[in-house]
């Protein structure tokens, strides 16, 4: 089932590389969306794919190196929107 994510990480995220490896993530997984720095300090993530491809993707982020700079992540299901052509990097 097609499904949409929209998480927003928190912590020590922004300037270690975290856009970076979440667009490789989801790349190899095929999925499409989004992924920017907030002006808060989070990293906002938007990503739509098969439901357990998404769920993958939260897991390989948790588990790779990033996983030691997260300290607290918001997760919430949407519906899909179509929106996105590939997985990107946003400013």
């Amino acid at each position: 089932m097609h499904s949409r994510i929209h998480l927003f990480y928190s912590g020590y995220v922004q300037g270690v590389g975290f856009r970076f490896t979440a667009e490789r993530i989801a790349l190899s997984l095929g999925l499409k969306g989004r992924v920017k720095n907030l002006r808060d300090g989070r990293v906002e993530v938007v990503a739509e794919g098969e439901r357990d491809l998404l769920e993958d993707f939260m897991q390989q982020i948790q588990k790779s190196f990033l996983g030691r700079y997260i300290r607290d992540v918001e997760v919430a299901w949407e519906e899909p929107r179509g929106e996105f052509e590939s997985f990107e990097i946003g400013f």
